[in-house]
């Protein structure tokens, strides 16, 4: 499904069907205290019922499936949601995933505990979500915003692989990342109080590989390329890798969570 958004890569269209493949494979790479310190909240827990809004292929579902929630992923993106439940199956987990757009979601009111955002925020109309979140949510129930990023001016390898992309996609508004508290729209505070954040730095293990797949996965790279300028992209990508990477290396990153509550 092909988005054009003028708040992002100046409304170049993309497709996260076109990446999904790559993504399946390559995007899976939260480490562990990331999903810690999600049950350092509350959330994810047994017992409860957790609505995860751009699942894209079910990382965060299928990673804190083992802590006994209940969950249910949504995407935009019908390719994505397809590796979701083909991924969920071979684990043998039990996830309801289905493609909707998060602006177009019905569910009766207070179906779930929290509702989770990963990686996904900033593409909502949130005047829109805002009161479908809040109608989704049971009382108390809270609302945990995720993200993670590389560090590009903190980390060689990132800032030339963002340089790289930047080349073939000068459109391209995911790069130049700083440490920075998760931005909360205005619409939120009206039916929600922001309860908690938190910021961290974090070093991610990469081969050559693995950091070669998670770039091509990036909007930037295989959800808007064309297939021309992937290919250059790829190949560039690959020969900067193998002349300035080891086989084996970490990449600095970022992590940042907020914990909005609903209000009565």
């Amino acid at each position: 499904m092909e988005i054009r958004d003028i708040r992002i890569d100046q409304g170049k269209a993309f497709d996260w069907g076109r990446a999904s493949k790559d993504y399946a494979r390559y995007r899976d790479i939260y480490p562990e205290i990331f999903y810690q310190k999600i049950r350092e909240r509350g959330i994810g827990i047994k017992g409860q019922k957790v609505l995860d809004l751009g699942t894209g292929t079910g990382v965060l579902p299928r990673n804190m499936y083992k802590y006994g929630a209940e969950w249910t992923g949504t995407d935009i993106s019908p390719e994505q949601i397809r590796e979701a439940r083909r991924l969920a199956g071979e684990a043998g987990m039990k996830i309801d995933f289905f493609a909707s757009a998060a602006e177009d979601l019905d569910f009766p009111p207070a179906s779930f505990d929290a509702v989770t955002a990963c990686q996904c925020f900033w593409y909502f109309d949130h005047r829109k979500v805002m009161p479908l979140i809040r109608r989704f949510l049971k009382k108390d129930g809270g609302l945990l915003i995720l993200y993670m990023a590389w560090l590009p001016f903190e980390d060689p390898i990132a800032g030339k692989s963002e340089e790289l992309v930047l080349k073939y996609n000068p459109c391209w508004s995911g790069a130049g990342e700083r440490i920075h508290p998760i931005e909360i729209p205005e619409e939120y505070f009206s039916r929600f109080c922001l309860e908690d954040h938190e910021e961290m730095e974090l070093m991610i293990p990469f081969t050559r590989e693995t950091w070669h797949g998670r770039m091509r996965s990036c909007r930037g790279t295989a959800a808007s390329l064309s297939p021309e300028d992937l290919e250059k992209w790829d190949r560039e990508h690959r020969a900067f890798l193998l002349k300035e990477a080891p086989e084996n290396f970490s990449v600095r990153h970022y992590m940042a969570l907020a914990v909005l509550r609903k209000k009565a």
